[in-house]
């Protein structure tokens, strides 16, 4: 069936007027942008409620709005995901206590200036370009994942759906920089918080048993499954996973990440960037809600699927089945309002990921101005915004046509192995023990990133598919298995967060500066 078909030009006046209003209210809101303080930290004066809720737009990802229905919808999918959630609410208030502390006692615009003022500007480059090299694919394959879905439900290309995000991503962040990027973070917000209730409670009203019906189908598939305890370290949705190794990767994400942190220093002073980040743990609470928007689409589609009637698509791509569902059950309008919903979390992934990239490699050339310079500043970093705009929204239309030879998907999402615990680590080094040598730290990154590969198949399962390497050569080299002619892990990279924090801390300290 083409599902394109289904979507009108009501549809399309609907998600027009959406991105229209959006980029009004952006322009309304935002304000004077005379200095790099005003583009890149809106001044320090955005309120902490609207920090907050740019955070949690920033996070609910156009992935985890489309994903994770179909994460519970898929076989043996549940509710363990939620475990998680305890290791990123200890990491938020961490974050908010001891991170914030040291990031407002001067002026800095992002945790790798406060690395170069501890350990050197080395250690800030090397910071620097970890990030810029995680941010790059990690943030254009959720832009890809949210076109891919887009594509199958709208009479749009591809490319044209990339396009169309990577348009609107420019635009906001030029219009205002981070002051317009979090007020439309805002309103993503609420749409999105809107469009999960409202899809919810739609599906609910369409079962002959409503909730009741929903919890007992689900419950029959186990899907309401919220613990597992699981020894196996293969497995990544579990409790000892949720307490020991995912606070460290979320004290990454949330306090050295400059797609997070920068939020931080859009606050007006250190109590309001720390109420910010702890009341983001909120998040939490619509990824509950899409999550039961899984179990209730679960309940809606297994008559059909125990029957046979169920749309072929979904055996092929789980992430399709929300998308699907609005396009052929919604009536016209709300179906678009919607998918406005998908399209502006994209938006919202990529306008995020521009003032982060812009902003850090800006800094990179701060020597080349003078301190005076201010319009020469803003001049290139909006011709910045507008490099890292086209190149990313490039990035994500190439990674597409390699998806036939690699999954790109799972090697973009990987990304955050390779870099969460060598950043956290720098970043520790830098504010616990500032006599850690740059040189040490990079030797330490490298090592992590040896360790991560020899237990992902990622880079293994590139060589094997251009006959580079054989399947027998990936499992002499590496820390995996073979599962039925493919490359399976033993143990889940999950718990290279922590011992590559170590790792590359360790190796900072034990490798002395160079003597000048």
């Amino acid at each position: 069936m083409d599902y394109h078909e289904l979507f009108t030009s009501i549809d399309w006046i609907v998600v027009g007027a959406y991105l229209a209003l959006t980029t009004w209210v952006g322009h309304q809101l935002k304000g004077k942008q005379s200095t790099i303080k005003d583009f890149f930290l809106g001044g320090r004066s955005l309120p902490w409620l609207a920090v907050s809720g740019s955070i949690i737009a920033t996070e609910i990802s156009g992935v985890t709005f489309i994903g994770v229905p179909g994460m519970v919808y898929a076989a043996g999918g549940n509710f363990t995901y939620l475990q998680w959630g305890i290791g990123s609410i200890i990491a938020r208030i961490l974050v908010g206590i001891f991170f914030v502390k040291v990031f407002y006692e001067r002026e800095i615009f992002s945790p790798y200036d406060y690395m170069g003022n501890r350990l050197g500007e080395g250690a800030k480059r090397l910071a620097t370009l970890i990030f810029q090299i995680g941010g790059i694919l990690g943030q254009s394959v959720r832009v890809l994942v949210a076109a891919l879905a887009l594509k199958v439900v709208t009479p749009l290309e591809f490319d044209q759906c990339i396009w169309i995000i990577g348009f609107f991503a420019i635009g906001w962040t030029l219009m205002g920089g981070m002051r317009t990027v979090i007020w439309t973070d805002v309103m993503q917000f609420f749409l999105f918080v809107s469009a999960g209730l409202f899809s919810l409670f739609w599906i609910l009203s369409t079962l002959d048993g409503g909730w009741k019906e929903m919890i007992e189908i689900g419950s029959s598939a186990d899907k309401f499954t919220l613990l597992n305890l699981s020894s196996d370290p293969a497995v990544g949705f579990t409790l000892w996973v949720a307490i020991i190794a995912v606070p460290f990767q979320n004290l990454s994400a949330f306090g050295v990440d400059q797609l997070n942190a920068q939020r931080m220093f859009c606050c007006r002073n250190e109590k309001d960037a720390r109420k910010a980040m702890i009341a983001s743990s909120g998040a939490l609470i619509l990824t509950l809600l899409m999550l039961f928007v899984g179990a209730a689409l679960f309940a809606y589609y297994e008559p059909m699927r125990m029957s046979g009637t169920e749309p072929q698509i979904f055996a092929k791509d789980s992430d399709a089945i929300y998308p699907v569902w609005i396009v052929t059950e919604l009536p016209v309008g709300l179906r678009g309002l919607i998918l406005a919903g998908v399209f502006a979390a994209a938006i919202s992934s990529l306008d995020s990921i521009l003032a982060a990239l812009s902003q850090t490699t800006l800094s990179l050339f701060k020597d080349r101005f003078a301190k005076n310079e201010e319009k020469k500043k803003l001049r290139f970093s909006r011709l910045l915004v507008l490099f890292w705009g086209i190149l990313l929204s490039a990035f994500a239309i190439e990674l597409d046509s390699l998806r036939g030879n690699v999954d790109v998907v799972k090697l973009a999402f990987g990304m955050i192995s390779y870099t969460t615990g060598p950043m956290l680590g720098m970043f520790l080094a830098s504010l616990l023990t500032p006599k850690a040598s740059a040189r040490g730290l990079s030797i330490g990154f490298f090592l992590s990133f040896f360790l991560v590969a020899s237990l992902r198949p990622d880079f293994y399962q590139i060589l094997i598919n251009y006959n580079i390497i054989t399947l027998q050569d990936a499992l002499e080299w590496s820390f995996l298995k073979d599962n039925h002619g493919k490359l399976g892990i033993l143990i889940n990279t999950v718990w290279a967060w922590p011992l590559t924090v170590f790792i590359t801390w360790g190796m900072g300290i034990l490798i002395p500066r160079k003597k000048s």
